[in-house]
């Protein structure tokens, strides 16, 4: 089975989930999603995998956030659309694995979903 993670190595928790997934004896396949954001088709198919809205992954602290006037009103595809202009709205880090994949907030989050 494959693992992907969405990564930032500037942020802890990533940087602590992915630890977490080494320490399984797991080499991830590691995205850095603010290098390269997911295509709006796959940040579509990550929400639902997730089982949240658009609106649930943003980092509602960024201040793209603020500027953009985003709120849970908007459309799905308005939001998508804002994350992939602006990868770090996107929380992370997300650990797919298989047809799953969770939030690693905290890290441990992601253990249900590993082999």
């Amino acid at each position: 089975m494959t693992v992907t993670i969405y990564h930032n190595p500037r942020c802890s928790k990533s940087r602590q989930t992915l630890n977490l997934l080494k320490e399984r004896g797991l080499e991830p396949e590691v995205i850095e999603d603010l290098k390269a954001p997911p295509e709006p088709s796959e940040l579509k198919r990550i929400i639902a995998m997730l089982g949240i809205t658009a609106h649930e992954l943003l980092r509602r602290g960024e201040k793209e956030y603020r500027e953009l006037g985003l709120g849970p009103d908007h459309d799905e595809d308005e939001l998508i659309q804002a994350m992939i202009r602006h990868p770090r709205l996107i929380e992370r880090p997300i650990v797919i694995a298989g047809a799953q994949a969770r939030l690693g907030r905290p890290p441990e989050n992601v253990m249900d979903i590993l082999p």
